[in-house]
């Protein structure tokens, strides 16, 4: 059986790889798997994982915002329907997406 995952595009680049591990009511949790376009927009999400844990929602939106405007993709590996309309934050090897 193939782990059902997720490619994180930026137009045609590759910013990682998303592999399921559990579905948490809204949240889909994935262990995420870094890849070539990855350090170029680490910055956007450690700016909202930061304001989120210090609780500075205007903060913590503005960098959600931030992120959303990049354009980033969720193409699912095997075939499906491309997501562009999603919230993710990635912490480290982990991450989470509702749509």
């Amino acid at each position: 059986m193939t782990e059902e995952s997720w490619q994180l595009k930026h137009g045609d680049g590759l910013i990682g790889t998303l592999v399921l591990e559990a579905v948490d009511m809204f949240w889909t949790d994935c262990r995420f798997v870094p890849g070539p376009g990855w350090e170029n927009l680490r910055p956007l999400f450690e700016a909202s994982r930061d304001a989120w844990k210090a609780g500075d929602t205007d903060a913590a939106v503005e960098a959600d915002d931030a992120i959303h405007a990049v354009g980033l993709v969720l193409v699912p590996v095997g075939g499906g329907t491309p997501l562009t309309e999603f919230l993710l934050r990635i912490n480290g090897d982990k991450a989470r997406f509702r749509y």
